[in-house]
C-alpha cells in the first residue's frame, strides 16, 4: 500500500511543524507550501493524495487555490480557517472542498479528519466505470465528467457527485441534510444553503429545451431527479 502524501498549505511555520510531527508519527509523507501560488505549483508538480489548505494565505487565498485546483484535480481538500465564520465554510464547500477545520485545532483532530476523508475517497472510487445515461445526459463518476447533448460541461467534483446521486435514484427525494451527509460525509453544523447553491449551479449547466428529465424542488423537503 502506498504511503499517502499530504500537502500542507499554510503561511504559518508553526502549523507546518506541529502537523509534520503527527503526520510523521502516522507514517504520512508531507510536502510544504507557504503561499497560494506555491500551493498550486506543488499540486501541479507532485503526486498529492490530500491537501490541507489554509483560507488566508499570501499571494492567493486558499479559496482561490481551491477553485483553481478543482478545474483539473479531484484531490481531496480540507480547508483550514482561522475565522470560524460560517461564510468561509459555505464558500469552501461550494468550491469543492471535502471538509473544513476551524483554527485553533488539535493536530490529532486533523489526522483523524485526514484519515476519514481519505477513507471516504477510497470508498467512493468505483472498481469499474460508473455511468448514468439519460437522453441528452451522460454522467461518468469514474472520470468525473458530464456531457450534455454530447458536449463536455465543466463540473466541480461535488456537483458531479450530487447530480449522480440524484440521477441514480430517479423519483427519490433527498433533503439537504441527507445530501450533505452522503456527498460530504460529515455532520455539517452550519447552514445547508450550500446544497441550494450547488443545485442552482447544476441546473444552470444542464438545463436545455425539451429535456426528458429535470431536477425538481420539493418545497420544504429537498430535491429529486424526475424523468419526464
Amino acid at each position: 500500500m502506498n504511503t499517502p502524501t499530504i500537502l500542507i498549505c499554510d503561511d504559518d511555520p508553526v502549523v507546518h511543524e506541529s502537523l509534520a510531527l503527527y503526520l510523521d508519527n502516522d507514517n504520512f509523507e508531507h510536502i510544504d507550501a507557504y503561499d497560494g501560488k506555491e500551493s498550486l505549483e506543488k499540486v501541479a508538480s507532485s503526486n498529492i493524495d490530500l491537501i490541507l489548505l489554509d483560507v488566508m494565505m499570501p499571494e492567493m487565498s486558499g479559496l482561490d487555490v481551491c477553485r483553481e485546483v478543482r478545474k483539473t484535480h479531484t484531490t481531496p481538500i480540507i480547508m483550514l480557517t482561522a475565522k470560524g465564520e460560517e461564510i468561509d465554510k459555505i464558500v469552501g464547500l461550494e468550491l469543492g472542498a471535502d471538509d473544513y477545520i476551524v483554527k485553533p485545532f488539535s493536530p490529532r483532530e486533523v489526522i483523524a479528519r485526514i484519515k476519514a476523508v481519505l477513507r471516504r475517497s477510497d470508498d467512493q472510487t468505483p472498481a469499474q466505470p460508473t455511468t448514468i445515461h439519460y437522453e441528452g445526459l451522460d454522467i461518468n463518476l469514474n472520470n468525473y465528467s458530464v456531457r450534455i447533448n454530447g458536449e463536455s460541461i465543466p463540473f466541480t467534483p461535488k456537483e458531479v457527485e450530487i447530480l449522480y446521486l440524484l440521477a441514480s435514484h430517479p423519483g427519490q427525494v433527498y433533503n439537504r441534510e441527507k445530501i450533505l451527509e452522503t456527498i460530504w460525509g460529515l455532520e455539517y453544523n452550519g447552514d445547508s444553503r450550500t446544497v441550494d447553491t450547488h443545485i442552482k449551479r447544476i441546473r444552470q449547466k444542464v438545463t436545455f429545451d425539451n429535456a426528458a428529465w429535470s431536477i425538481q424542488t420539493i418545497y420544504g423537503v429537498g430535491y429529486k431527479f424526475e424523468v419526464n
